[in-house]
C-alpha cells in the first residue's frame, strides 16, 4: 500500500453550508478509517483547508472516496490534490 496526502480547499462559509451533509461526511469517514484506507483527515484552524492522509493501493482509490463524500458533491470541498508520499518518519 501506498500513502497519499489529500490537500483540499472549504467553500466560503463552509461551517454553516455543511450542516446538511456532515453526519454522512463523518459516518462515510468512519467507515473508511475501519476498513483501514484512512489514517487522518481534517480541516486547518481556519476551517480553510482540508488535509488528510490515506493508505491506498492507487491514487485513483483515493480520488474515489474524494468523489463519493457529500462534501465533494455537495461543494463543501471545492479542489483538491493528492499526492503519492514517501514517509520517512
Amino acid at each position: 500500500m501506498v500513502k497519499f496526502v489529500l490537500v483540499g480547499s472549504y467553500c466560503e462559509n463552509a461551517l454553516e453550508k455543511r450542516t446538511p451533509y456532515r453526519e454522512a461526511h463523518l459516518s462515510g469517514l468512519q467507515a473508511q478509517k475501519e476498513e483501514g484506507v484512512l489514517v487522518a483527515l481534517g480541516p486547518t484552524m481556519d476551517n480553510a483547508k482540508v488535509f488528510g492522509i490515506y493508505e491506498a493501493p492507487d491514487d485513483a482509490t483515493v480520488r474515489a472516496l474524494v468523489e463519493s463524500d457529500p462534501y465533494w458533491q455537495n461543494g463543501i470541498w471545492t479542489e483538491y490534490e493528492i499526492y503519492a508520499w514517501n514517509q520517512v518518519f
